[in-house]
């Protein structure tokens, strides 16, 4: 009994605790918003001057991270909504929608009346009720001197069939974040976790709420067992058996003043109703096998054809003294829920290049050292270096992880085809972070994200497709050169600062002749 009742107490502070840190943040941050609410009127007030839907064939997008990329569940169509953009000085935030016609490879902007306030870093889920709908949850808004930070805490749908945008207020729902997960389960939307932020504090969540589709209420489960530490930006996933996956994620900590120690997590949890019940779950911790993704924060989740969790990309920061550097990745990851295992996604090349392959063996009769050195080859991805000279002369140094030639989503088999000798390597999207996935009739599409080169952040707009099936090589859509981005250095007097915001609210205020003049560019 004594130590049980130790452990109740334990738990009981942990949340007194925890109900107090988010008191502080709340409080200290409540004056930032104050002033970031007024900037979110002004933006609603130019969007209110949109009255009808107007849908204009456009260039591809700008570039930009952290926005939301979801597939039509009846169209071949993809919906690209909001997003960021970093250019040294500003942020710009978006509450476009852009539509891209798959069959077509055109773009197309679509304005529609009274839509969400700008955002990135949101939770975007379709569901194919009534002809598709695309609900958004949360996100944050950052003043354009990116210092200052707006959680939301709204709920919106986007009816595909009408073109409407519907705001849904139902009470009892999660406080302001980004950067959480949220999923389609059954007839309700499930979400967990996210960080909410302000100037000087933080709170990270590992709490979990459920917004039922049909009576548009909001619940806060409580599920038995131990599960994830709080965390952001970690994977979520329905399984075919019904259950919640959830892997990795990031969050920090203060040590001490000023100090903030990073965490990025690699531990793996399922999430599932006890006893069959819908309003009874529990964690358990799983231990899956295979090859799992090495530990990184800034990855894009998407759900592959047979089922399993799609994992690309991603960053992991090195701390070293003052110095923050960043690696970048391009890789693929599948997780099948079935097996419970991992798999690193590995290209086959193109047809045409194993055809040579399978003469050419055929013709030596070493073809058994070659074909077990193809095999070796295969096992790990292929670090490939290539430097970069940008606008201001500055050298830059990308490293690009490429895929080996093998299979994916299953162990390496016997059969001709995977056990091919492997060729050059394929290339594909350059590492990033923070990209957009979406996956239709078997093709992923990548679009966007950002890496980093030294200082400078480089925001992406270009979008990649592979064929899941095939698995032979991803093919360009849209192109970007890196070297075109633009880069302004930080100022750092006060007179340069108000010039950059109010340089800024213009820039987000004629967002469509910038983006003319980006596309020209």
């Amino acid at each position: 009994m004594g130590k049980k009742g130790k452990k109740e107490k334990k738990g009981r502070g942990a949340e007194k605790t925890a109900a107090k840190m988010e008191k502080k943040v709340s409080k200290r941050s409540r004056k930032e918003e104050e002033d970031l609410e007024a900037l979110i009127v002004h933006f609603q007030t130019l969007d209110a001057r949109k009255t009808e839907v107007v849908e204009t064939p456009c260039s591809p997008p700008s570039p930009r991270l952290n926005a939301s990329l979801s597939a039509h569940p009846e169209k071949d169509e993809l919906i690209l909504f909001g997003g960021e953009y970093f250019n040294g000085q500003k942020t710009v935030l978006y509450n476009e929608l852009y539509v891209y016609h798959i069959r077509k490879d055109t773009w197309t902007k679509v304005d529609i009346p009274s839509p969400p306030p700008r955002r990135c870093a949101h939770q975007a889920v379709m569901v194919p009720q009534g002809g598709g709908q695309l609900w958004v949850f949360g996100g944050e808004f950052a003043s354009p001197n990116g210092e200052q930070f707006y959680h939301y805490k709204d709920l919106w749908v986007l009816h595909l069939a009408t073109k409407t945008w519907e705001q849904v207020r139902s009470t009892g729902g999660p406080s302001g974040r980004s950067g959480h997960r949220m999923v389609a389960w059954k007839r309700q939307l499930i979400l967990f976790g996210g960080f909410h932020e302000s100037t000087r504090d933080y709170i990270y969540y590992n709490d979990v709420y459920a917004f039922n589709l049909d009576t548009f209420a909001w619940s806060k489960l409580s599920p038995a067992g131990t599960g994830p530490t709080p965390r952001s930006g970690c994977q979520m996933s329905v399984t075919p058996q019904g259950g919640i996956v959830l892997y990795g994620g990031y969050s920090k900590q203060r040590v001490k003043k000023d100090v903030d120690k990073g965490t990025r997590h690699s531990d793996m949890f399922l999430l599932k109703p006890e006893d069959g019940r819908e309003d009874k779950w529990v964690w358990t911790r799983i231990n899956p096998s295979g090859v799992k993704p090495t530990p990184r924060s800034g990855f894009s989740v998407a759900m592959a054809p047979n089922h399993q969790t799609l994992f690309f990309g991603g960053v992991c920061d090195k701390e070293e003294e003052e110095n923050l550097e960043g690696e970048f990745f391009n890789d693929l990851y599948f997780y099948d829920a079935t097996r419970n295992r991992w798999f690193a996604g590995q290209l086959k090349g193109p047809k045409s290049e194993k055809k040579n392959r399978r003469r050419g063996r055929k013709e030596e009769p070493e073809g058994g050292s070659q074909q077990a050195c193809g095999r070796a080859s295969a096992q790990g991805p292929v670090d490939v270096v290539k430097k970069v000279v940008v606008e201001d002369g500055t050298m830059v140094t990308i490293k690009q992880v490429l895929a080996a030639p093998g299979s994916v989503g299953q162990a390496q088999s016997e059969d001709e085809d995977s056990s091919e000798e492997a060729s050059s390597p394929v290339p594909g999207p350059c590492p990033r972070s923070n990209a957009m996935l979406a996956v239709k009739h078997g093709m992923l599409y990548v679009y966007g994200g950002m890496f980093e080169a030294g200082d400078r952040q480089i925001t992406l707009s270009d979008l990649h497709c592979l064929d899941l099936h095939r698995m032979e090589a991803w093919k360009a859509l849209v192109e970007m050169d890196p070297e075109t981005q633009e880069w302004l250095e930080e100022t750092d007097s006060e007179e340069d600062s108000e010039e950059e915001v109010e340089g800024a609210e213009g820039g987000y205020e004629d967002e469509d002749s910038a983006e003319e003049s980006s596309a020209e560019d």
